[in-house]
């Protein structure tokens, strides 16, 4: 798996979020991965539920009708939307021939065991997950990498899941998350990224929901080491979350921009770079004669002013040229040579 090499060596690793958005549909999913390759992710991430463990049986036998296509309660909805275990393999091994990681939430402890029927090497655990004690201590044991979403959770409870992972699980990776689905932008509370780092000593990242992805990228910048993201064929696809996901194009823009922000971030060293040379001596100012300067005369403030182009003698040698005579006659205008001084 990339996610640790990438994070250790100051890479950002993008999870490309499939999620539902396959409709069922082992070619959608697929065609997902193709999208996720593509574009430069490191990883592509579907989930896992045993439905029949995912709510209470009035909850799951309601009538629904946001999804027709899927089925008329959401029970059937859900069931429509899971793979099974031959699926779930073909999808990895496709991931494999992509040279694309293939991760999965796990929703519960039957969806652990099924995973790991698939020799996963990283597991994730939704924002929802986070209170479950005991898949929490369940997927701890396994001693993989964990990526654990923090949407929806008071800091104590992160602290309780935290601790319960750290106990057999040295790879622990914190998601800031704000579950709202779209997330408005003066909800998406990037310091938080810091506050985890800070607190927890552990790497960062932020599973984001808005439209767009402006705050994806700023959270990059603020030291986001791990980013996940929806995405999808196309956003009028019916389902959960096809509106909230980025098309095709703006997820990869989203790639690119977050693989420049690394550039763009530099050493923090300042000293003129080799391309701003060229620049500099075009447009910074040297010391250039006031009023033609004969031989021989000694030099003083009023004959020199302050001009470009910028690769003559500088303003902050001034004090090097006060005082001394000059060998040579030199017309007004004229920059100062350093070869011009006894």
């Amino acid at each position: 798996m990339k996610i640790k090499h990438k994070i250790d060596s100051g890479n950002c690793y993008v999870i490309a979020e499939a999620g539902l958005n396959h409709n069922g549909s082992i070619e959608i999913a697929k065609q997902l991965i193709d999208i996720a390759s593509s574009s430069g992710a490191d990883a592509v991430k579907f989930q896992k539920r045993n439905v029949d463990g995912l709510a209470i049986k009035s909850v799951l036998d309601a009538k629904d009708n946001r999804f027709p296509e899927f089925g008329s309660t959401y029970r059937e909805i859900r069931e429509h939307l899971e793979f099974n275990l031959e699926q779930f393999k073909e999808l990895k091994s496709y991931s494999e021939s992509k040279n694309i990681d293939f991760i999965s939430t796990a929703f519960d402890i039957e969806s652990v065991d099924f995973l790991e029927k698939l020799e996963l090497e990283v597991y994730k655990i939704a924002s929802h997950g986070m209170t479950n004690i005991n898949l929490l201590k369940y997927l701890s044991k396994k001693n993989k990498p964990i990526i654990i979403s923090t949407g929806m959770a008071e800091m104590s409870e992160i602290e309780t899941a935290v601790e319960i992972l750290s106990e057999s699980n040295s790879d622990i990776y914190l998601m800031h998350c704000v579950s709202s689905y779209p997330t408005p932008m003066d909800q998406c509370n990037l310091k938080m990224i810091d506050v985890l780092k800070n607190k927890f000593n552990l790497p960062v990242g932020y599973s984001g929901h808005e439209i767009g992805y402006l705050p994806t990228t700023v959270a990059v910048s603020r030291g986001a080491q791990l980013v996940e993201r929806h995405y999808t064929i196309d956003n009028n696809m019916v389902g959960f979350d096809h509106k909230l996901s980025l098309e095709p194009d703006e997820f990869s823009n989203m790639i690119k921009d977050i693989r420049n922000i690394k550039l763009n971030i530099g050493d923090g060293k300042k000293a003129v770079s080799d391309i701003e040379m060229v620049t500099r001596n075009k447009y910074h100012v040297s010391l250039v004669s006031s009023r033609l300067i004969k031989a021989n005369e000694i030099i003083n403030k009023e004959m020199i002013t302050y001009k470009n182009p910028g690769n003559g003698i500088p303003p902050k040698d001034l004090s090097k040229i006060l005082g001394k005579t000059i060998k040579t006659t030199l017309a007004k205008d004229e920059l100062f040579e350093w070869n011009m001084f006894e």
